[in-house]
């Protein structure tokens, strides 16, 4: 299960206790994020584990077929433990199937239907506040996740945490059934964003990770309205939004990595890297490319101007030579030939992007792709899918070698216990990783006085294909 970080310290009589499984994507994990900090303003407490649940929330994914088995089975793992389920997310939106496999689960609510979910749980766990506890004020909860981060739950460490500046999408691709989940693009108020992303840092923030469905998008359903902050307008626009980020201090007055996740590559986002250039971001960008074949690329219902994205990677890395361009990629589409497939593996030869996954095609109930002519068969998918991941291992171990003997920022995640020598070990991230999803930077003999969330400056010693070693810069 997943354990929020912070604690509920008061206590209250029979205070009733709620188990948390968050599966899926950053975007979700915001959203049980949103959930628990509401529960706790109403009186309940977060429990680490089944046993001591009153009730166990499961929020699920349905991206994917694979997805929403997991799904399945994480919610009868939970009512194996503790047997008080209410399932949320974006497989809710499949209550048949959910109530087929599992009929013993208490409610069912879609992708970020917060109140629902609320109002699931005070019916099968009703909190028991015990007398007078009504007369304290509460958090406001969900109608902002800007209010103060003290009476916000998170479920990431605290140096790091995920902004969501808009759900849905307003793209039809024809593999996806985000749209049918989550809606059409809805944008947050730019000031709303902000004033969140301020708290954040506020209170211990070292990396903002700024993710949605469609990053490059944001805006485009208010029409990249102006609200005032600080003192000016500021549009609800990608651009506007990194050049205000950029701005964030810690209160030690050090400027907080800002990384861009889910960035469509629209004209506009050539504005963001002479900001990675000049310090001001994070020079990452995570581009969902899928292809690079114009054919499939065509089928998927996906922009398909590979020549032109060639040209402008290329661009980017003149303005700014140390951005890290991290992709996914789509093998086994209906339809897809072996010139198509090698197609591709020429593109990623060329584009030499920094961080790379590769994704078996998988049908999805309600997915246009499902009616595709030409599948292809299994075994083809996993014989490409092993090539394009020799093809992009090999390119990654080449970038990462380059970086021996260099001199690199890096964020503390975690530190270890000192060993039978007394020496401490730890584990971070360079600029080019972001949590969870791409490498990490293992570093030696570190000071006891290291803590997660430090920046240190690492000579980096080795490298594999993954994974950068160094050890802290003895000048700093």
């Amino acid at each position: 299960m997943t354990a929020p970080t912070t604690s509920i310290n008061t206590v209250i009589p029979d205070q009733k206790k709620v188990g948390m499984v968050s599966l899926g994507c950053p975007k979700a994990l915001v959203d049980s994020e949103r959930i628990l900090t509401r529960l706790r303003a109403d009186g309940y407490a977060m429990s680490p584990d089944y046993a001591g649940a009153d009730v166990v929330l499961v929020n699920t994914c349905g991206f994917l077929d694979s997805a929403k088995e997991e799904s399945l089975a994480a919610i009868g793992e939970a009512i194996v433990e503790n047997g008080r389920v209410i399932v949320t997310g974006c497989m809710g939106e499949e209550a048949d199937a959910i109530r087929a496999a599992h009929p013993q689960v208490l409610a069912i609510t879609g992708a970020h239907q917060y109140e629902q979910v609320v109002e699931a749980v005070h019916t099968h766990a009703p909190p028991s506040q015990g007398p007078f506890v009504d007369l304290i004020p509460q958090p406001a909860g969900l109608k902002q996740r800007s209010d103060s981060p003290d009476n916000y739950v998170k479920l990431t460490p605290r140096h790091y945490s995920y902004l969501k500046i808009s759900e849905g999408c307003n793209h039809s691709c024809a593999f996806c059934i985000i749209p049918q989940l989550r809606g059409k693009l809805a944008s947050r108020r730019v000031d709303a964003v902000l004033r969140e992303a301020e708290k954040l840092v506020a209170a211990g923030t070292r990396e903002l990770l700024v993710i949605s469905q469609d990053t490059s998008a944001y805006g485009v359903d208010i029409r990249h309205e102006e609200r005032e902050w600080k003192g000016r307008a500021v549009r609800a626009h990608m651009t506007d939004l990194a050049r205000e980020l950029s701005q964030l201090r810690t209160p030690d007055g050090e400027q907080p990595w800002v990384r861009l996740h889910y960035v469509y590559p629209y004209p506009h986002v050539d504005a963001v890297i002479p900001l990675m250039a000049e310090g001001l971001l994070t020079p990452y960008l995570d581009i969902p490319f899928q292809h690079a074949s114009p054919k499939v690329l065509k089928a998927m219902k996906r922009p398909a101007n590979e020549a032109k994205v060639l040209e402008r990677l290329k661009s980017w890395r003149e303005i700014c030579p140390e951005i890290a361009i991290r992709s996914s990629f789509v093998v086994g589409f209906p339809g897809e030939t072996e010139d198509d497939f090698r197609y591709l593996l020429d593109w990623l030869e060329e584009a030499q992007l920094d961080r790379v996954g590769a994704f078996r095609f998988e049908p999805v109930e309600g997915a246009q792709a499902n009616i595709l002519p030409d599948p292809v068969p299994e075994a083809v998918k996993e014989e490409r899918y092993a090539r394009i991941m020799e093809v992009t291992e090999r390119i990654s171990a080449a970038k990462l070698a380059a970086k021996v003997g260099k001199v690199i920022p890096v964020i503390i995640d975690e530190v270890g216990e000192p060993d039978e020598d007394g020496d401490v070990g730890a584990t971070g991230r360079s600029q080019a990783d972001a949590p969870e999803i791409d490498g990490a930077v293992y570093l030696r003999n570190v000071p006891a006085s290291l803590r997660p969330g430090d920046l240190a400056t690492v000579v980096i010693e080795d490298a594999d294909a993954h994974d950068l070693y160094g050890v802290i810069d003895s000048a700093q």
